[in-house]
């Protein structure tokens, strides 16, 4: 806030995004361009669905790592709108979807509640999330991890910004 002599501090947050319906890159994009302050992005590797109902298209999936002011809980709240803006509908749990955004880290902090947990609890169990994250902040990476999960279903596309729009999958 200028001339109140309040300064606000930036937080360091890592946020998985997925997409798996319509034009996937251009999912992609929206989310990223819609994050706070993106410090770093891997690039996007097209993942085989993991969970959920049977016969999903592939997903692309990546993470970036940005600065924001925002406490948790209202970043969380920003993400779910800029799902809202792409489209992102709830119908079926672990289903097909626009675009998925997920707060895995923010800061260094320890969250329990019924509307966040962080880390988030399954991101060591996903080779999805991995990948990318390794790519990033390879710090926040379970040791011996490419060793325990399996090696297949994940694909390097390259930088984001380079992947045609198009891909559509309905």
């Amino acid at each position: 806030m200028a001339g109140t002599g309040i300064v606000m501090k930036e937080h360091r947050a890592i946020v998985a995004l997925g997409s798996n319906l319509g034009d996937r890159v251009a999912y992609l994009r929206h989310g990223i361009g819609h994050l706070p302050k993106v410090l770093a992005q891997s690039q996007v590797f097209e993942t085989d669905p993991v969970g959920g109902p049977e016969n999903q298209g592939p997903y692309l999936n990546m993470v970036a790592v940005i600065a924001t002011e925002l406490d948790p809980y209202a970043l969380l709240r920003r993400l779910l709108q800029i799902e809202a803006e792409a489209h992102r509908e709830r119908v079926v749990r672990w289903g097909p979807r626009t675009l998925d955004l997920d707060l895995l880290f923010w800061d260094d902090a320890v969250i329990e509640s019924e509307e966040l947990v962080v880390p988030h609890p399954r991101y060591a169990e996903r080779r999805f999330v991995l990948e990318p994250l390794s790519e990033v902040a390879p710090e926040h990476c379970p040791s011996e991890w490419r060793d325990r999960l399996p090696a297949y279903g994940v694909y390097p596309r390259g930088p984001l910004e380079q992947l045609p729009l198009g891909s559509v999958i309905a």
